[in-house]
């Protein structure tokens, strides 16, 4: 698989990226080694992971998908040059109290240790790309819809977190910075004030970017164009409601073995409401008219969207796996995306 600049960047991606959080929970440290080597075999050498991951987010399972990569890197002596390694230090406490005990502030000491413990988890020197996982500020974030600026707090400023991150850049621990789960005014202000006092500016957002939350398009996609800050959209499957497996008997089927069905705490969020179901199955009903299984299109549309520089994707199988890279070259045709749009329209973004 061709590689391509990751925005303004010495960094080289596949335009495909193996997202790891699965890892340590739906899928073991040997299953897991096996679908990283098959996912390098087929060209990929972009990986995502985080501090927080595996995902449910638990304490026992802190730190367990970095654990699982280092144990990889570790066993393949070489390899770790070849790919383009990314992570992420977890935000301000969202009901985790075994992140930096709960704390409702991500201070510059916590970049520092975050990342030095990440180190030693992958058992590597450097993190290619080091993210805030969501913003350390009262922003909308995982389904909050609307901002309320009641609920500022003091938090720990954008310049010193980019002042932590710059410790870390110059320490030779990270090559570059970005940002997830950001909204306009995040990414706006990063790269403003890194650009104003010489700090390292932000080269990628990583946010939710699929079929049923095309949030992105209503104006961060014109703020990360016009500031060249590239874009590495993660569920492009919607967490897994794109490929159709609920769309006969929704979550509850006992037999499923999708994390919307596995876990219940998974459908008080934002992929589990009602209206994110009804309009993933009628872009499931629409792919199979114009002949494609669902994740096809929906990967597809991700693939060849403009706004993309790589679409991260989850797995807990070899079969997975394979079948989200067969996705790749597939073209939708002019109706098939007008067809998407209007669905759009009528429904908006549901799973936002």
């Amino acid at each position: 698989m061709q590689t391509l600049p990751l925005g303004r960047s010495d960094l080289r991606v596949s335009p495909i990226c193996l997202g790891t959080m699965t890892f340590g929970e739906q899928v073991g440290q040997e299953a897991a080694h096996a679908i990283l080597d098959r996912a390098l075999e087929r060209g990929i050498n972009f990986l995502d992971t985080a501090e927080m991951y595996s995902v449910p987010p638990k304490p026992e399972t802190f730190g367990a998908t970095e654990a699982i990569l280092g144990e990889w890197f570790a066993r393949r002596p070489g390899v770790r040059q070849k790919v383009v390694l990314a992570s992420k230090v977890a935000g301000p406490s969202r009901g985790m109290p075994w992140v930096r005990g709960g704390a409702p502030d991500l201070r510059p000491a916590d970049i520092v240790a975050a990342c030095e413990d990440s180190l030693k988890r992958l058992q590597t020197d450097v993190i290619d790309l080091y993210q805030i996982h969501w913003p350390n500020r009262n922003a909308p974030s995982f389904g909050a819809m609307y901002f309320d600026p009641a609920r500022d707090t003091a938090q720990t400023s954008i310049h010193d977190q980019l002042e932590a991150l710059a410790g870390l850049v110059k320490a030779g621990k990270i090559r570059h910075i970005g940002l997830s789960n950001e909204t306009p005014y995040g990414v706006a202000e990063f790269v403003r004030v890194a650009e104003a006092h010489d700090l390292p500016r932000v080269l990628t957002v990583q946010n939710p970017y699929c079929l049923i939350n095309r949030s992105l398009d209503n104006g961060l996609d014109e703020t990360l164009h016009r500031l060249g800050v590239a874009l590495i959209p993660y569920s492009p499957l919607g967490f897994g409601l794109l490929t159709g497996k609920y769309d006969e008997r929704g979550f509850d089927d006992p037999a499923s073995t999708g994390r919307m069905a596995l876990y219940e705490r998974m459908k008080q969020q934002r992929w589990g409401r009602p209206t994110a179901l009804a309009a993933a199955r009628r872009y499931n009903a629409l792919a199979r008219e114009h002949g494609l299984t669902p994740s096809r299109m929906a990967l597809a549309w991700c693939y060849t969207n403009w706004r993309v520089a790589s679409t991260i994707i989850g797995v807990t199988s070899l079969a997975q796996l394979d079948e989200d890279l067969d996705a790749w070259g597939t073209t939708l045709p002019k109706d098939l995306l007008a067809a998407i749009d209007a669905i759009r329209l009528e429904m908006r973004d549901p799973a936002q």
